[in-house]
């Protein structure tokens, strides 16, 4: 075992000095040592239960023949951290919990690991730690919150955040607002609509890396706390089987995880953390294979942003295997592959029905014979952008007009919220990527503005930062290469013409060629927003947005 580096022999009696300290038998040592990587805190939502679903894991550990250690990692909340300077620091946790993860298990000598992530940030981040151990590993999440109700319908952080826009806009008194802010979030878990934690949990099943229901079971529901300690036995059987994490993630689970986030209708950032994983991985994932396997995937679900429904209905239905069960039908998975369940893809869906064709469609009826997300190129984003095209009102899947330039969020939503903005504009916010923003904040407060004031249906954005998966509408994000490198999204002036054709996957400046070299003589790099700290280091180290924003030293 990889833990007798750390207790057995004479060399290490110094090291067993130490376990005594901590209170530990013989009897305890003699078995695998087990970490169990809790995200538990008190300031994000999603994550104050998860001190019950480790406690829950150590018990399945046990029951097992393991001897769990628990050790921390950390998670921010993209809600609280919206719209202000500590937007800047979500994305970049995702390698810091990534590097923290790898020094605590490398440091110790774990055998294995259980991860127990919840929120945005957080799962990518321990899912890149666990490719770049490979040690058997297994997740278990916190759990999604259940959807609010406010006046009989039920509701979400989305619609928070969108009724502070309609209040801007006159539509919407202070009571309504302070009636969205008591029922919005009524449980803790992470946010009850297919936003970017609940995208990547629903995905780690769709990667083989967790149980059935890890992505859906709700955060209050004692299911999750059996789950989590069928997770915590079941880790003992991939330690023994030697099933580790790039057995699982292999270039053929990738595709399968792409297909499913196409026919949920993931959040955008998947197309950042899909890449970032599969590069721990060792797997190229180059996001031009997006767009073919949106070809031929169905859009399945209309989950809250893009719907009415939210993730305990998606649970309620069957859940991500049911899911995948319905893509099975059209054979569009690969179904020998090994799971961390111990059985292959195809033995873990089968039997995984359908249990509401109007909360998951039918592969014979869906919402639209391609997926939720669409790949966009053109002079304005030579490599890539992204959008999230199942949350985008059809009038807007092909629209043309003048950009409204922005040199970042705060300007944008002035604007926005100043009546400034009106149908058929382009707004441009730029400035704001991985290495400009620095840490590439997302753009929940534009979006819900532009929704909010009623121009969801007749006003694009386009950013080199990103947006949260509870953004709606034609917001498109990811612009590579970034402003701050020269990127052709910084020379865009006010006034120009900007056409979108979502379906066909182009975005165009109509300026020519010949102008916009002149434009790009005349270019001068920005100087830094920040100069210390870790958000400079990630800033002289981070890559474009089209390749996973991965860190590179120079």
């Amino acid at each position: 075992m990889k833990s007798d580096n750390v207790k057995t022999g004479v060399q290490q009696a110094p090291h067993r000095s130490l376990f005594n300290a901590l209170g530990m038998t013989k009897e305890e040592l003699d078995r695998p040592l087990v970490g169990i990587v809790s995200s538990y805190n008190e300031i994000v939502p999603g994550h104050m239960n998860i001190d019950k679903i480790a406690n829950a894991v150590k018990m399945g550990v046990a029951m097992a023949g393991g001897t769990p250690i628990m050790f921390p990692a950390i998670a921010v909340c993209d809600g609280i951290a919206m719209g202000h300077t500590g937007m800047k620091y979500s994305l970049v946790t995702r390698d810091l919990i990534a590097d923290s993860t790898e020094c605590m298990a490398m440091a110790h000598q774990f055998d294995a690991l259980v991860m127990i992530p919840n929120c945005d940030k957080n799962v990518p981040g321990l899912l890149m730690a666990a490719a770049r151990l490979n040690i058997p590993t297994i997740f278990v999440s916190g759990g999604p919150m259940l959807a609010g109700k406010v006046k009989g319908c039920k509701t979400s952080l989305s619609s928070m955040f969108e009724a502070v826009g309609s209040y801007a806009a006159g539509t919407m008194t202070l009571e309504d607002v302070e009636e969205f802010e008591e029922k919005a979030c009524p449980t803790c878990g992470s946010c009850s609509g297919m936003y970017t934690a609940n995208s990547m949990n629903c995905l780690t099943e769709a990667l083989g890396m967790a149980l059935k229901g890890n992505g859906t079971i709700p955060a209050v529901y004692s299911e999750r706390i059996k789950l989590a300690k069928h997770a915590g036995m079941k880790v003992m059987e991939l330690l023994e089987r030697n099933i580790r994490p790039r057995d699982i993630m292999t270039e053929k689970a990738f595709m399968n995880a792409l297909t499913v986030d196409m026919a949920l209708g993931c959040s955008t950032n998947s197309m950042l953390h899909l890449p970032a994983i599969a590069h721990e991985a060792g797997v190229d994932l180059n996001l031009d294979i997006a767009n073919e396997i949106s070809s031929r995937t169905p859009n399945l679900c209309h989950l809250a942003p893009a719907g009415h429904t939210y993730i305990e209905e998606l649970n309620e239905a069957g859940g991500v295997y049911a899911v995948m069960n319905e893509l099975n039908k059209k054979g569009l998975l690969n179904t020998d592959l090994i799971t961390a369940t111990g059985k292959t893809v195809g033995e873990n869906i089968e039997n995984c029905i359908n249990k509401n064709p109007e909360v998951i469609r039918p592969v014979e009826n869906p919402y639209s014979e391609v997926g939720g997300i669409a790949v966009l190129r053109g002079n304005l984003a030579p490599d890539s952008c992204v959008v999230k095209r199942s949350a985008v009102v059809p009038e807007m899947l092909k629209h043309e007009g003048p950009a409204r330039v922005f040199d970042c969020e705060e300007d944008a939503i002035e604007a926005i919220k100043g009546g400034k903005i009106v149908a058929g504009d382009v707004v441009v916010i730029r400035y704001e990527g991985p290495k400009g923003g620095p840490g590439m904040r997302e753009m929940l407060n534009p979006t819900s503005a532009i929704a909010g004031m009623g121009l969801g249906s007749s006003v694009a954005l386009i950013t080199d930062g990103r947006f949260s998966g509870a953004s709606r509408g034609a917001s498109i994000g990811h612009v590579s290469p970034e402003a701050a490198v020269g990127g052709p999204i910084a020379l865009v002036e006010e006034g120009d013409i900007i056409q979108i054709d979502i379906n066909a996957n182009k975005i165009t400046l109509n300026v020519s060629d010949e102008e916009l070299a002149e434009r790009k003589a005349k270019w001068q790099p920005r100087e830094p927003k920040v100069t210390n700290g870790y958000l400079a280091r990630y800033a002289s180290m981070v890559t474009s947005a089209n390749t996973g924003a991965i860190l590179k030293s120079n």
